[in-house]
């Protein structure tokens, strides 16, 4: 019962201290949101040129952080006429390119990990569009197509496809303090949060119990401490892996990232595991529904190796560049509340949290928390 309570306490702590940076993340997300409209998404993807993949670079980085809706997002692209390499790189960015990731990164790991992120992503897509031109035929493309459009239903179907971007004209300003434009972002806000806050505590409550429960000399032996040069290999090899079976996606996996990087695991190895939220076990299984099975093993193999390569180019970089933290001294702390400037913080954007909750509820919102797993065609706004 000790080690239990340890672990929850922990997990607890590492909530508390990220609470205002998760509120002002999906607040700012939100905010993109609004602004962008999903209707000529699929217009703007029509190949798999370099154009496009920064286009759907672009997108992803202002949709939801959710790996679900990213995932039945990209579907729906690729059914209105997207180009499917375009789609999956849309994907892609959409859970490593977002705002409130990079904030919490920060928070947790540090800017270098934020900046590594950064640059790994883009490099990531860059390795699958070349992976896709070389070995995706078009009878497998053509398979995929036939099972997407059965219209199978996955999950955050509803989240993925509902737009409530702010339309007209005026400066940019006044399109987000307009009434429909605060509602607009109350609605994104509160979405975003019901659709991820599970993987989140997911996140909270593993890390919690891995940092509580698991001895550093575990953690050292598991990523070849003791072998620098293979260790940084290994890293980016067994962090996917790592993260398959967590079946923690999107910012959740932070907090595991953190108690992974202070157990030893290389500076790549923590860029992988955090790549790697596409490829976790429910969502493999979306893919096979999605898909169909020979596409779901095309795509865990290919993203699986881009991420690695990416990770374990980008350890390379940064090494050469100095600049891979010396100490491991990610936040994983003890259950402590005090009055300092996390606690005010806290209240601070609490209270910001509150409002736009009761814009959501004030203005129909509910009824389309509802609709968040309904499929495409079977929700109106």
């Amino acid at each position: 019962m000790d080690l239990v309570l340890r672990a929850l306490s922990m997990a607890f702590a590492m909530g508390w201290e990220i609470l205002w940076p998760l509120i002002l993340g999906f607040t700012l997300s939100a905010v993109v949101e609004a602004v962008i409209s999903h209707q000529q998404m699929s217009r703007l993807l029509p190949d798999d040129r370099p154009r496009s993949i920064v286009k759907a670079l672009a997108l992803g980085a202002a949709s939801s952080s959710c790996s679900y809706a990213a995932v039945a997002l990209a579907r729906s692209l690729f059914r209105k006429g997207a180009d499917f390499t375009a789609a999956m790189a849309f994907e892609m960015a959409s859970t490593n390119l977002v705002l409130e990731l990079s904030i919490i990164m920060v928070v947790f790991l540090g800017w270098q990990f934020t900046v590594a992120e950064f640059v790994g992503a883009p490099l990531m897509v860059t390795f699958l569009v070349l992976l896709f031109r070389r070995f995706l035929r078009r009878e497998l493309l053509d398979e995929a197509k036939l099972q997407a459009d059965k219209g199978i239903v996955g999950r955050m179907e509803g989240h993925a496809t509902m737009d409530m971007s702010v339309r007209g004209g005026g400066s940019l300003l006044s399109r987000l303090t307009s009434t429909e434009g605060l509602t607009s972002i109350s609605h994104y806000f509160v979405m975003d949060w019901a659709s991820v806050w599970m993987d989140i505590v997911g996140g909270l409550l593993i890390a919690g119990a891995l940092a509580a429960w698991v001895p550093p000399d575990s953690w050292q032996s598991f990523f070849l401490v003791n072998h620098p040069v293979v260790a940084r290999i290994w890293g980016p090899i067994v962090g996917p892996l790592v993260a398959v079976i967590a079946f923690v996606c999107s910012v959740g996996n932070i907090p595991l990232a953190a108690v992974l990087w202070n157990g030893g695991i290389s500076f790549g190895g923590v860029i992988a595991f955090i790549f790697a939220d596409l490829i976790v076990l429910p969502i493999l299984n979306i893919y096979r529904k999605y898909y169909g099975l020979r596409m779901t093993g095309f795509l865990f193999v290919t993203f699986y190796a881009s991420m690695a390569v990416a990770a374990l180019l980008v350890d390379l970089i940064f090494a050469a560049l100095g600049l891979i933290p010396r100490q491991r001294n990610a936040l994983v702390v003890e259950a402590t509340i005090a009055w300092n400037y996390t606690t005010w913080l806290n209240i601070l954007f609490l209270a910001l949290a509150a409002y736009l909750v009761w814009r959501f509820v004030r203005t129909g919102g509910v009824p389309m928390l509802r609709m968040m797993n309904r499929p495409e065609g079977m929700k109106t706004h």
